[in-house]
């Protein structure tokens, strides 16, 4: 069985190798012998070499058989502009990362760096498969019930009109099949009401494209206040609408949260109270915690790239490597690229 190989951009983020390497440990100590074991992961590791190595001499990762460093310089910052980014820095950390994923030494990409340089060197280097204008951001989110819900574009595509918002419906379903095998997954479009008659001209057009595409199971427009009820699996929307639901759904877990442990402290009753509803209240904040929810995919490229958040602690890391191992099994560009080819043949573009 070929090692299956993720290239990580070990600079980016808050926290470049701090949150990197025990992320990577974490995952290789998950697998033992997984240079030899039936599910043998190896990890490419752009960045700083001596910061690096430090790291792993401090986890006791040096001269580890699955990790090979490969040095970088004039990394991409945070507060860089993507234009910056993807003219002036082709040896950095992250760029490196894609080249390889490009070249084939890699499967996968996985950064916390900077998301405006990450798209644009990601869109640069990998290139767009055949019949996508531009790549979109797409993560899972938690739900009632029926497992997650994907939700895109995250704030890639401020404006989008009804053709890209169709190749969005596309890219989710193909997404949602490859991850969580569902063979029909629902697919929605985020409107102001469930109406065929609701929302501007520009999403009625983007509906009535979607019922053409072979293999979409297009339920209709979808109401914000029902993506968490777990009625669909995937939910169509531009970026700006996309971005603005998923800080205000982070916002709101965070202030209920917060508000439900200013109610168990009020006085000894409520304090004691707190106490027998302490398994409930871990239950409740695992649910919702977002680490549990990092990774998003940078969709419609031809090769497969996970943006981590850029304040991602260890744990939130693991996820979205793991989230890079499973896309790379799945081989979900070219399931996409399949199902583009399809509807291009049909001319519904």
């Amino acid at each position: 069985m070929p090692i299956l190989t993720i290239a990580v951009d070990c600079m980016g983020g808050d926290f470049g190798p701090s949150v990197t390497i025990p992320a990577i440990k974490t995952i290789l100590s998950s697998r033992p012998n997984a240079d030899i074991s039936n599910d043998p992961v190896y990890f490419q590791l752009f960045g700083d070499q001596n910061v690096i190595e430090q790291h792993l001499l401090q986890h006791k990762l040096n001269g580890h058989k699955c990790l090979e460093i490969f040095p970088s310089k004039d990394d991409v910052l945070m507060t860089d502009k993507p234009s910056l980014a993807l003219k002036k820095k082709k040896q950095s950390s992250m760029r490196l990362a894609l080249e390889s994923v490009r070249d084939g030494r890699a499967n996968a990409c996985v950064s916390a760096g900077n998301t405006g340089a990450l798209m644009a060197i990601s869109r640069y280097v990998l290139k767009m498969l055949p019949g996508i204008d531009r790549p979109a951001i797409i993560s899972a989110l938690p739900t009632n019930e029926n497992g997650p819900v994907y939700l895109l574009d995250l704030g890639a595509n401020v404006d989008c009109n009804e053709q890209r918002l169709a190749q969005f419906a596309i890219m989710g379903n193909e997404l949602c099949k490859g991850l969580d095998g569902i063979q029909s997954p629902k697919v929605g479009l985020l409107n102001v009401g469930e109406e065929e008659i609701k929302g501007s001209e520009r999403l009625r057009k983007a509906a009535e494209l979607i019922k053409q595409l072979d293999g979409v199971n297009y339920c209709g427009f979808v109401e914000a206040n029902h993506i968490f009820r777990g009625d669909y699996q995937v939910v169509v929307t531009d970026g700006f609408t996309g971005n603005s639901v998923l800080k205000a759904s982070e916002g709101l877990s965070l202030f209920l949260l917060a508000k439900i442990k200013y109610a168990f402290q009020k006085n000894w009753w409520t304090r004691f109270i707190g106490l027998l509803a302490k398994p409930v209240m871990n239950f409740f904040k695992e649910e919702i915690n977002p680490e549990r929810y990092n990774g998003a995919c940078l969709i419609g490229l031809r090769g497969i790239v996970i943006k981590s958040h850029g304040s991602a602690n260890t744990n939130a890391t693991v996820c979205a490597i793991e989230e890079a191992i499973l896309q790379s099994k799945q081989k979900v560009p070219s399931k996409i690229r399949q199902r583009l080819e399809m509807a291009n043949k049909k001319q519904v573009f």
